[in-house]
């Protein structure tokens, strides 16, 4: 009976608690309004830094005349050479033995294929200023509005293999040098987190850090060159080259270098177009050339050594490049292991590159997704990358090779399509690049003759490739031509195709 004073027949004692109620739920009130003011003022804070310009929010919208400001034309050389001064063309050099060509066959076919291949990537990029295009946006000018999704895909997934690709070797170098305590899963994560941070800040802050990457990354590569020397003379006696070894170990170069063609223009559509276009083509092709010829030499005297030195193939067998790489320092101690670090962060410059045309790439692919933020996009791909490339891990080189084998096919006839577009219809008028029709499918191609240009080439293509779960007839007397068949043959088909699509459609 103790409860009954505290139940008053006046019923005070429940106003009292009524009252008590009414107090804490205004004081519930109140904290839930200070944490709602306090979120709505960090959110306020976060889209006024974001929109200061700090991060890159034009995404892939025509870059205005007035806005084509920018006089560091130099960027377009070390954006290049930051890209490619890394392991990753060592390693593509590395597939140069396993063809059957010896160190100095290697070379010639390097050199030879570099000097071509750069030639797309190089001139393509001398667009950006005169147009004001995203490189993949200059497509729908010859692919249309709707069609041009099919090259997007593709790109997009090109690209997305290659940051796979970069990010297993760059993990890998931490790994081999840790002695266990890290692993390739935990070095991928890493250099992902890197490229996520320049990638998403967007264009200024990506070649701020590319103007200056590069000099780390070549100093550890000299290093590296210069700690193998001697071993370096080593090679593997290899048989006479064949026509087969020549084109296929020049396909891997077409597939490494031509899909730089995909976002070439990506990199100056800032740039003022009243720079020569002859000079920003040289300025380009020598970032592209000089840093994968010695490159990717380099990793062909590595591999074409690599049985004959036990540690090597040891490092190989258990952290492939990276291992072989870390084996090669070894003598360095404590140094060679710093030296190592740098170069697996060498991929952080083409990594962070190659993610910035692919945040580009998605908004591109559907029309609706130019809406969202460009930054954003470049989450979602690091939280694609990290767990693909650590699954990749295993077996790297037999996935490197499984995913460079198409490659430059698709590549080269997309690259076909934009250049005879350009050269031969459009007569090298960069004002028929309208920007009020870069959004718009009335006023753009319908992209039927384009990708119909771009099937019927591989009637031609397929029967030419040589890979190791096909060969064609064409590629069994000749080699691997694939690529090349692609360029020529789409770039023919494509003159009549346009032609009668343009007398059918009127634009």
């Amino acid at each position: 009976m103790a409860f009954q004073p505290s139940t008053q027949s006046d019923g005070s004692t429940h106003k009292e608690a009524g009252h008590s109620t009414d107090i804490e739920k205004g004081a519930v009130s109140n904290v839930v309004e200070q944490d709602s003011v306090r979120s709505s003022r960090l959110k306020d804070t976060a889209l006024r830094y974001l929109s200061s310009g700090s991060v890159e929010l034009q995404g892939v919208k025509p870059i205005p005349i007035e806005e084509r400001t920018s006089t560091r034309y130099s960027n377009y050389f070390s954006i290049w050479f930051c890209m490619n001064v890394n392991i990753l063309a060592i390693t593509f050099g590395m597939l140069g033995p396993t063809f059957g060509l010896g160190l100095r066959d290697c070379t010639l076919v390097i050199i030879f294929f570099c000097l071509l291949t750069a030639l797309m990537p190089a001139y393509l990029g001398t667009l950006g200023p005169k147009t004001g295009l995203r490189q993949m946006i200059q497509a729908r000018y010859s692919f249309g509005r709707c069609a041009v999704s099919v090259p997007a895909i593709l790109n997009l997934a090109t690209l997305t293999g290659f940051c796979v690709i970069t990010s297993v070797i760059g993990g890998q170098c931490l790994a081999a040098i840790s002695d266990g305590s890290v692993n390739a899963a935990v070095g991928i994560v890493i250099i992902g987190v890197l490229c996520l941070f320049i990638s998403f800040w967007g264009y200024n802050v990506l070649h701020a850090y590319e103007r200056f990457a590069w000099i780390p990354a070549l100093i550890a590569i000299v290093i590296t060159a210069g700690f193998g020397g001697s071993h370096l003379r080593e090679q593997v006696q290899m048989p006479a080259a064949t026509v087969s070894g020549v084109f296929g170990f020049g396909g891997v170069i077409a597939s490494y270098m031509v899909p730089f063609s995909t976002l070439a223009s990506d990199f100056t559509t800032y740039l003022n177009p009243e720079f020569p276009s002859w000079k920003l083509f040289l300025i380009g092709f020598a970032g592209l050339t000089i840093p994968n010829i010695t490159l990717m030499t380099l990793g062909a005297a590595i591999q074409g050594a690599l049985l004959n030195v036990a540690s090597w193939k040891e490092g190989y067998e258990t952290n492939a490049v990276g291992g072989v790489l870390a084996a090669v320092l070894g003598p360095g101690g404590g140094f060679g292991k710093f030296v190592v670090v740098l170069l697996s962060l060498s991929v952080v410059g083409n990594n962070a590159g190659t993610m910035y045309s692919i945040t580009l790439n998605f908004q591109i692919l559907i029309p609706y997704l130019a809406r969202v933020p460009r930054y954003i996009f470049a989450i979602v791909i690091t939280a694609i990358v990290i767990p693909v490339a650590i699954s990749a891990a295993s077996g790297f080189f037999q996935n490197l090779q499984n995913f460079i084998a198409l490659i430059a096919y698709w590549v080269a006839a997309f690259v076909a399509v934009l250049l005879t577009e350009h050269i031969v219809f459009r007569r090298g008028r960069y004002e028929t690049y309208s920007h009020d029709a870069w959004n718009t499918a009335s006023k753009l191609p319908w992209g039927a003759a384009a990708l119909t240009a771009c099937l019927l080439s591989f009637g031609l293509v397929i029967p030419s490739i040589a890979q190791i779960w096909f060969t064609g007839p064409i590629a069994e007397k000749a080699g691997d031509i694939g690529f090349e068949l692609a360029f020529v043959t789409t770039a023919i088909l494509y003159i009549p195709l346009r032609t009668l699509e343009k007398r059918v459609s009127g634009r």
